[in-house]
């Protein structure tokens, strides 16, 4: 096909028609594939080109990233990812003008080769690229215009694309900072909302882990939430505080690694397998009220600029959500406390000033009493009453206690939990210990166990309408890999686990097992005929 140049180097108007559908391709939707790939298409129909191709760069800056092209010898070159072998990151092969996507057009007549720069609004985007003309010349002027009349359109095309890209990207990100503000203020576990930033975090920023850090009781940073593609023994990990990388997250400064497998500031147990990390500080109202990581794998892509941003912006979301979270529950323990001591006071004023005056009166009765049966059945009463407000007091004294000043075993913990379920299931579980559960169990595990016991109560009551519900804490279990472990069984004769129903429950009491190297799994209950649900877990003590 021999083309002729128009008047003045302007496209001959035999070729209009063609450009103009190329045009009209850009305006008619964004999908950057199709549409690169028929502009591709019209250039090399134009130009009697065998090959076109358009590079972009990727959008954090280093490098190109993507090819479309069309090889119109009858076999299509589409998103390869990579320049085309021979050409190089300039898209010139023996040209003495090597300017290629940052500078403007070059051609090398020797190896019929033609690159034209994409750029829209003065950015660079990439290169147009047209190679071998099928008469075997040169390139000529006309092909440069036509050319540069498809690489700006090439360059809106992109342009649109990134922005409909990016107007989707922040969307996304704000739907999982409602998310996360729903978890952390609507009063449920404290542990689980953080689960929720964590997943979060990992699934916005296209990670291979989420992880949540709140400060040490000891100086730190530990990790309270693990989202992770593989199980992980990262939960309850703690990051000493000379770490230059904590530090400065105490600080309040985000920091951004390249490869934290090799990154010699990043601990070794935690990084390894892992690529480009950001470490963002929760920090709201000058405070920094933890960390939040998002890791990609070894071989994946860094974060581009978008990206930091966006993730920087949930960061601050998530460390307002979370300020108001503690601040609700501030409040909520708070009106517990005073509840608490109302209730004190009228047990101390009312309840056990009647209780006394009640005993008086039987006293009294007791000296008039003649016969001697009367005498001994009231003076059982009495000392049935004094018994009572001993209790009574001793009651008073526990109200008036603190949460630090209770009891922090396991067992308590345990009973505690039990205690707190029946008031809405309506009845006790019943419970059994076995073995030294109170020394065995490690105090990170024992955290575990607790909110793994809160979760499958929960369920039983939410889900199983059981009438009795059996809780076992074993810690004389050996575990399949013969380490020693603690297990936790949950057992009930409700309506058990109905087919396609929801077991987001039971997922969470397997990730929490898994994050301790264990697992958790369930059975059929103690109802008739298996009937209700059994779940256990168990992870090493």
């Amino acid at each position: 096909m021999s083309v002729e140049p128009g008047p003045g180097g302007a496209p001959n108007p035999d070729d209009v028609p063609r450009l103009l559908e190329a045009m009209r391709a850009v305006g008619s939707g964004l999908q950057l594939r199709s549409t690169l790939e028929r502009i591709c298409e019209t250039a090399a129909e134009l130009a009697d080109a065998r090959y076109a191709a358009v590079g972009l760069t990727a959008e954090c800056g280093d490098g190109l990233t993507e090819h479309a092209g069309e090889d119109t010898g009858g076999q299509s070159v589409r998103w390869i990812g990579r320049l085309p072998d021979g050409y190089g990151e300039t898209g010139t092969t023996g040209a003495t003008d090597t300017t290629g996507a940052t500078g403007g057009a070059c051609r090398s007549p020797e190896a019929g080769f033609l690159a034209v720069p994409v750029r829209v609004q003065g950015e660079s985007l990439g290169t147009f690229y047209l190679a071998e003309k099928r008469d075997g010349g040169p390139f000529g002027e006309h092909d440069l215009d036509m050319v540069r009349v498809l690489a700006r359109e090439a360059g809106i095309a992109v342009g649109n694309a990134r922005l409909y890209g990016a107007a989707k990207r922040r969307e996304r990100w704000i739907d999982g900072s409602v998310a996360v503000t729903t978890a952390l203020l609507s009063g449920g576990d404290a542990d689980e909302a953080l689960q929720v930033v964590a997943e979060q975090a990992r699934r916005l920023s296209d990670s291979m882990a989420g992880l949540v850090l709140l400060p040490a009781a000891a100086g730190g940073l530990e990790i309270v939430a693990v989202a992770s593609e593989h199980p992980s023994r990262a939960l309850g990990l703690v990051v000493p505080p000379e770490n230059e990388v904590a530090g400065q997250i105490l600080a309040g400064n985000a920091v951004f690694v390249e490869d934290a497998a090799s990154d010699p500031r990043m601990l070794s147990d935690l990084s390894r397998g892992y690529g480009p990390t950001m470490l963002l500080p929760l920090r709201s109202g000058g405070r920094v009220l933890g960390t939040l990581v998002m890791a990609r794998a070894a071989d994946a892509r860094p974060f581009t600029d978008a990206e930091r941003t966006l993730a920087t912006q949930f960061a601050s979301q998530a460390a307002l959500a979370l300020m108001m979270a503690e601040a609700q529950r501030d409040r909520e323990q708070l009106a517990v406390y005073e509840d608490r001591d109302r209730i004190a006071r009228d047990l101390h004023d009312l309840v056990i000033q009647r209780l006394f005056a009640t005993g008086m009166l039987l006293e009294s009765a007791q000296r008039r009493s003649v016969l001697p049966e009367v005498r001994k059945g009231v003076g059982k009463a009495v000392d049935e009453l004094d018994v009572t407000i001993q209790e009574i007091r001793t009651a008073i004294f526990a109200l008036q206690q603190g949460p630090a000043e209770f009891p922090t075993r396991l067992r308590t913990r345990v009973l505690r939990e039990i205690n707190m379920a029946a008031v809405p299931l309506g009845f006790k579980p019943s419970h059994r210990f076995v073995g030294s559960v109170d020394t065995a169990v490690g105090e990170l595990t024992a955290k575990n166990l607790v909110a793994a016991l809160r979760e499958a109560l929960s369920n039983a009551f939410r889900h199983a309408g059981a009438s009795q519900i059996d809780v076992t804490v074993d810690a004389t279990v050996r575990l399949p890999d013969e380490r020693t472990g603690v297990r936790l069984t949950v057992t009930d004769d409700g309506v058990g686990i109905p087919e396609g129903g929801r077991r987001s429950g039971l997922k969470n009491l397997k990730r929490r097992a898994e994050s301790l190297g264990g697992d958790s799994w369930y059975g059929p209950g103690s109802g008739e005929d298996g009937g209700g649900t059994s779940v256990v877990w168990e992870v090493p003590s």
